[in-house]
């Protein structure tokens, strides 16, 4: 017999507490406008404080609760400082998701000529981003004792090469998806999920001017077996899920969304 429980209840994320990092950002505001949608308290992260305040107060006026946290997240006091608005203003921390990162295209060298300011700056953007931040919500998630949900976002750069001067950005990528095993493999223990998503080529305002380009949009849309570029609502699903109970049993892995990409490579 098919009993009456709601089996979409273990996605929602009812009185749940989530930062965002990079909350500001396209990828960023997304999440942050999907996880007030399903229940959550939202932390908006971003660099600009008016952007933050301005998408924490439309989410609010939307229906949702919703606060804003400034800081840059390569920085140790500012990612504790955004963990502790969290706690000072919701009392816990439930999940994080953390969307810091990019720049690739603002260091391109060969690889045997990789500038080591570059190199730091690129590892800084991608690595120490999201591993400071998810530092300072673990603890607190450890203290509280109720377990949590850990989101990295990492790209297929992290499994794929790129003739293209991408060394740090790769590198970053890789390490991260490697970090993000670790963090599961430590924090299963206090109930803690670590996993992390690894998009392709999303479409964002910030790459605009790159997609208003019909050449360079084709060859992006020809290497993708699903023919076309993803969006941001092509996200969504998979960070629901894995900030949600529906993957208490998941974790320690990188899930690649793609559109066909990697399984062609």
């Amino acid at each position: 017999m098919i009993d009456d429980r709601d089996e979409l209840a273990r996605f929602r994320l009812d009185g749940r507490v989530a930062i965002v990092t990079g909350g500001t950002g396209g990828i960023g505001s997304r999440l942050c406008e999907a996880l007030a949608r399903v229940g959550a308290y939202v932390v908006v992260h971003g660099r600009d404080r008016q952007r933050a305040e301005a998408l924490a107060r439309r989410l609010s006026n939307e229906g949702g609760v919703a606060s804003a946290a400034v800081g840059d997240m390569t920085r140790r006091a500012d990612a504790d400082a955004v963990a502790e608005t969290a706690l000072a203003n919701y009392g816990r921390v439930d999940a994080i998701v953390t969307t810091v990162g990019g720049g690739a295209g603002t260091a391109l060298y060969p690889a045997e000529d990789y500038p080591e300011d570059a190199w730091d700056r690129i590892m800084d953007l991608n690595l120490r981003s999201a591993l400071l931040p998810t530092q300072a919500a673990a603890r607190a998630m450890i203290e509280f004792g109720r377990g949590g949900r850990i989101l990295h976002f990492s790209s297929v750069r992290g499994q794929l090469g790129i003739d293209n001067g991408f060394s740090a950005y790769v590198a970053a990528k890789g390490a991260l998806n490697a970090l993000t095993r670790q963090q599961a493999t430590e924090w299963a223990k206090h109930g803690i999920t670590v996993n992390a998503v690894s998009p392709t080529f999303v479409a964002t305002p910030q790459v605009a001017d790159l997609l208003a380009d019909d050449e360079f949009r084709a060859g992006l849309e020809n290497r993708i077996p699903l023919g076309r570029i993803a969006d941001t609502d092509d996200l969504v699903g998979a960070a629901l899920l894995l900030c949600s109970d529906a993957s208490a049993f998941i974790t320690g892995q990188v899930l690649t969304l793609d559109g066909g990409l990697t399984a062609t490579q």
